[in-house]
């Protein structure tokens, strides 16, 4: 093939920088590393899930708000102890930290407005749902403008953040994965929210809609994450072909 039938190939010429051209092994290196930042490993979600089901345990035996709030933040407090003894990240103990900030935050605001111990347990448990609710409208309707969340983080990756958007078997398949990705917190919130909502309404006991609502954040949570994270693999594993390079190339008859 000659110079200028290369040049006429390649509109960026000979001597442009080679367009980094996302694959399905950048998106797997890509889901794998989002795991382990995500779940922090054993430890990780150790720390993650502890302070919430002290919490819980602790309100439901003792009906001590404050208690459960103090032993919460002292494992929060010891974890974060020990992070910096080992000068490891204090990524995941910050995170559960935070959580605990913001549920305090809706615990005292339920106090102001006069709500039992029981209302504010409940209150507790709020911010955990409505931020899940954000984050799957987000990403839902990302998936819904033909601009999957997932794309944006493998851009982050590639140094170009809409690169990846040419290629349509690129956006396809950040689509299922965003889709499988934002699953877990949609369900959480279709099944938490409810629940949230008849206890605070009276409907049903308070205390019993506290009950649920630890089960299904701590039982129910954390196997929905992993079996997502699982799932997004799989479908990884399917397409182990590059298909930036394919995309290119004419189909065989």
């Amino acid at each position: 093939m000659s110079d200028a039938s290369h040049d006429r190939h390649d509109p960026q010429g000979p001597d442009a920088p080679a367009r980094a051209v996302p694959t399905v092994a950048t998106v797997e290196a890509l889901v794998r590393s989002q795991m382990a930042a995500a779940l922090g490993g054993r430890r990780g979600m150790v720390e993650a899930g502890i302070p919430g089901m002290l919490f819980t345990i602790l309100w439901l035996t003792t009906k001590e708000l404050q208690l459960a709030l103090v032993v919460s933040l002292a494992a929060v407090g010891a974890a974060i102890v020990a992070r910096l003894v080992q000068r490891s990240t204090l990524q995941y103990a910050l995170n559960a930290l935070f959580a605990i900030g913001i549920g305090w935050v809706f615990v005292r605001i339920a106090a102001s407005s006069g709500g039992s111990e029981s209302d504010q347990a409940l209150a507790f448990f709020l911010p955990g749902i409505l931020v899940s609710l954000g984050y799957t409208i987000v990403m839902a309707g990302s998936c819904l403008a033909g601009w999957p969340f997932i794309g944006f983080m493998l851009g982050s990756v590639t140094g170009d953040p809409t690169a990846w958007h040419q290629d349509k078997q690129i956006v396809r398949l950040c689509s299922r994965l965003t889709w499988v990705f934002l699953a877990p917190g949609g369900i959480g919130v279709l099944l938490q929210g409810p629940v949230w909502l008849l206890g605070w309404a009276d409907v049903i006991d308070v205390d019993l809609a506290v009950l649920l609502l630890g089960v299904l954040r701590l039982g129910l949570g954390w196997p929905l994450r992993i079996a997502s994270w699982s799932l997004m693999i799989w479908l990884l594993a399917r397409n182990a072909t590059p298909i930036g390079d394919d995309a290119d190339q004419p189909q065989e008859a």
